[in-house]
């Protein structure tokens, strides 16, 4: 579905579209960036917008990854330029990272990216794109976009390479997610194809104009969405009811590059808390969980680790143990000797 909407006001258009499409009463704020001024309202009986500061990163980039006080790090390969964040340059085995330091503990939020993926690679010879994660575990390089494997949260990939020769059905550069509890591996011979929750073809490379992907999270529903056309078009992409997403999570994102490689920048990422009246029953139904998952679809119980014993704990299993072997010994001389004595006085 595509809505067109004039240039002015666009976005606050499209919220109001969203808002009538869930059939919730929504409550949004925005807070203007270097105004000073608080939450206003839109117009009368209509929404507020509310953007996040501590988990929103724009233009100018001072202070990322450099200073103590930053909000967000870099890894890897990422660099700050002046016109956005480049997180892997158009070369080889190259992989970089973006992540917040402040976890997030809004209940429904909406997460807007601007990002741009370019290079000089032609049709099928360019790779590997990126990854928007929302994950409790930060700062940890790996083989999925540059993350970790087995993750806990969600994670939305930009898949600009197709891994499975077979698949004929799949245009890419594909958009898909996945949420994980740490027990399943991102299949990377299968462009992650077992384990994602939905998605999109999204033709997003070398493109002369503005590209966004928005996540939003609002009341166990995963809604994302796409303006990757030019023209203010907001089309849908993957949406998910009953996704249950522990708060306290890090909001990043990252990329990698092997034989084939690609720049991989992003430009902006704007968190919008979104405020949302429940019932009763849906308070009920909504309270906070300490592991991902999605209704209807079975991910694979996580056995926690056992803690590691301490050293008074050791001490006291070893000396208890040969306690018992002495004890056990000497039970078992006595009850020999009495077995002898008892031969014996047969004998006699």
């Amino acid at each position: 579905m595509a809505v067109a909407l004039e240039p002015s006001g666009w976005w606050q258009r499209w919220r109001r579209r969203l808002s009538a499409r869930d059939g919730s009463r929504m409550l949004l704020l925005l807070l203007l960036l270097g105004s000073g001024q608080g939450p206003r309202q839109v117009r009368a009986g209509q929404t507020f917008e509310y953007l996040k500061r501590e988990h929103s990163l724009s233009k100018p980039y001072q202070g990322v990854g450099t200073s103590s006080s930053s909000l967000w790090n870099l890894m890897g390969n990422a660099m700050v330029m002046t016109q956005y964040i480049r997180l892997t340059p158009d070369m080889q085995s190259k992989q970089g990272a973006l992540w917040n330091r402040v976890p997030c503990f809004l209940r429904d939020w909406e997460l807007q990216v601007h990002f741009k993926i370019h290079g000089q690679g032609k049709k099928n010879l360019h790779g590997d794109g990126l990854a928007v994660w929302y994950t409790r575990d930060r700062m940890q390089p790996g083989p999925v976009f540059g993350n970790m494997d087995k993750f806990v949260g969600l994670g939305v990939f930009v898949d600009t390479y197709p891994n499975e020769e077979k698949q004929q059905e799949r245009v890419f550069p594909y958009i898909s997610a996945m949420v994980n509890n740490g027990s399943l591996s991102y299949d990377h011979e299968r462009d992650g194809r077992p384990t994602e929750l939905g998605g999109c073809t999204a033709i997003v490379r070398n493109l002369h104009y503005d590209t966004f992907l928005v996540i939003r999270y609002v009341k166990r529903h995963l809604t994302i969405m796409m303006d990757i056309d030019g023209k203010h078009e907001w089309r849908d992409c993957i949406e998910v009811p009953g996704v249950r997403l522990p708060r306290g999570y890090y909001f990043g994102t990252s990329s990698i590059t092997g034989d084939l490689s690609d720049n991989h920048d992003v430009i902006s990422l704007k968190l919008f808390e979104l405020t949302v009246e429940r019932t009763p029953e849906e308070e009920k139904l909504h309270r906070d969980v300490f592991l991902p998952s999605v209704d209807n679809m079975k991910l694979p119980e996580m056995t926690a680790p056992l803690p590691p014993l301490s050293g008074l704990a050791l001490f006291l299993i070893v000396f208890f143990s040969l306690v018992f072997s002495v004890f056990a010994i000497v039970i078992g001389l006595i009850l020999y000797n009495k077995w002898q004595d008892q031969s014996r006085k047969r004998f006699y």
